[in-house]
C-alpha cells in the first residue's frame, strides 16, 4: 500500500533531520570497464538484465536514463510469485530483493556497462543486506542473470573489482539465476521521476542521476516517462 511509502519518506525525514546525509549518494568516479565483456552486437534487439541495488526508486531513475535501454520495470526478484508484493516484501520475510529489470539492445550497450554504471553509481556493492538507511535483505545487492554468459561476465568483474581493491571493503553482491520477476505496483514506476520534491528522492536518488551524467556523459539520455 502508498501508506508503506508515505512512512519510508517521513521516518526518512526524521533521519536526515538529525543526521544529515547517510550514505545514499553514488561514488565519486566510476569503477574501471570490466576486462571481460560482450561484443556489441552487430543488429539491433533486445535483451534482459536484472539488477538489485537497494530501493528500486532509484535504481530504476538511473537505468532508464542510459542510452541504450529499451525499457524497464520495478519490481521484485527472488521470491515467489504469491508474495511479490510491497506491504509483504517489506516485510523482509519473502526472500525477494526490490529490483529493476533492465531491457536494453545489445548493439547499443554490452551487459557489462550495464555491471559498471551498476556498481559506479546504483549502490554501494559492499553494504550488506542494506543501502543507506534501507536495512533488510529486500536491499540486499545482487544480479539476477538470465543466461550463463551474464553469469559469467559478473562473476570476472566482481573479482576484477575485489583483486584491484576499488573498494574499501569486499563486494558483497549476490550473483544468482533469475526464476522469476514481479512487477511492482504501478504507483513504484517511474517514482523517482513522478516525486522528484520527495526527501528521500532528493537525497538517496537524484544524486545518482547527476552522477550518471558526469561519470558516463556519453551514455546519459534525457528522460521524460513512459
Amino acid at each position: 500500500m502508498q501508506g508503506s511509502v508515505v512512512l519510508r519518506s517521513t521516518i526518512f525525514s526524521i533521519l536526515i533531520g538529525v543526521a544529515g546525509c547517510i550514505g545514499c549518494s553514488a561514488a565519486k568516479a566510476p569503477v574501471p570497464a570490466p576486462a571481460k565483456d560482450a561484443a556489441l552486437a552487430k543488429a539491433s534487439g533486445k535483451e534482459t538484465a536484472v539488477f538489485a541495488g537497494g530501493c528500486f526508486w532509484g535504481t530504476q531513475a538511473v537505468f532508464e536514463r542510459v542510452k541504450g535501454v529499451v525499457a524497464t520495470t520495478a519490481g521484485y526478484a527472488g521470491g515467489s510469485a504469491a508474495t511479490a508484493t510491497y506491504d509483504q516484501v517489506t516485510q523482509e520475510n519473502t526472500g525477494h530483493a526490490e529490483s529493476v529489470r533492465v531491457i536494453y539492445d545489445p548493439s547499443m550497450i554490452t551487459y557489462g556497462r550495464l555491471l559498471q554504471i551498476f556498481f559506479s553509481v546504483v549502490h554501494d556493492p559492499t553494504e550488506l543486506n542494506r543501502q543507506g538507511p534501507d536495512v533488510g535483505t529486500s536491499y540486499r545487492s545482487a544480479i539476477f542473470y538470465t543466461s550463463e554468459e551474464q553469469r559469467a561476465i559478473s562473476v570476472a568483474y566482481i573479482a576484477q573489482l575485489d583483486a584491484a581493491k576499488v573498494f574499501p571493503k569486499a563486494i558483497v553482491t549476490q550473483v544468482t539465476p533469475l526464476q522469476g520477476f514481479y512487477d511492482a505496483e504501478k504507483y513504484h514506476q517511474d517514482y523517482a521521476l513522478n516525486h522528484p520534491e520527495n526527501p528521500y528522492i532528493l537525497v538517496c536518488d537524484l544524486p545518482k542521476i547527476s552522477a550518471l551524467r558526469q561519470q558516463f556523459p556519453e551514455l546519459f539520455k534525457e528522460y521524460k516517462g513512459k
